[in-house]
């Protein structure tokens, strides 16, 4: 006896694969095709004006996305662009060292709504590059001859949502005459 409504083998083929049902909605796949250091510098300022002693730093960390199409169909550039700043605590702040860093990733990201591409492109392409930016960072401050600063994690989709609001601040707001 056959089930012509759909029993245990709906879907599949005689192959055991999922057939493709129309109206699937196919997942989204990113594929990460290359990394790459872009520019980096470091600057060992404590060094260079030989500051003594043992102070408490005061790391600014500052982050900004960048995120363009390549010529490849589905290939786009993500740049993660880091500014470290840290400074002695104190009344008269004196810089120890300054970090620079562009960190880019190669994506290829397929089954992506056109409206979604551009929250996806920022959120979550720079979530597979941050513990490689992590790493170079902790690396190129033990180097430097400091503690290794180990970044805290980046909350990409609240980056992401600030960077809208100030988007949306520098618009000319349109006026009734």
């Amino acid at each position: 006896m056959s089930d012509t409504n759909g029993g245990e083998n709906a879907g599949t083929t005689g192959n055991g694969a999922a057939a493709a049902q129309p109206g699937q909605v196919e997942l989204p796949r990113m594929q990460v095709l290359g990394q790459f250091i872009r520019d980096m510098s470091f600057e060992n300022i404590a060094a260079q004006k030989s500051l003594q002693g043992q102070t408490q730093p005061d790391i600014q960390v500052q982050v900004a996305l960048d995120a363009r199409k390549r010529e490849a169909e589905g290939q786009f550039d993500i740049i993660m662009k880091l500014k470290i700043d840290s400074k002695t605590k104190g009344d008269n702040p004196e810089s120890i060292f300054l970090l620079e860093l562009e960190y880019g990733g190669i994506f290829k990201v397929e089954n992506v709504p056109e409206q979604q591409l551009h929250p996806y492109l920022l959120i979550e392409c720079p979530r597979m590059l941050f513990p490689f930016v992590r790493r170079i960072v902790a690396d190129v401050t033990r180097d430097g001859g400091f503690p290794p600063l180990n970044l805290d994690q980046i909350d990409f989709v609240a980056l992401y949502r600030q960077q809208l609001a100030q988007r949306a601040a520098q618009q000319p707001q349109p006026t009734n005459a």
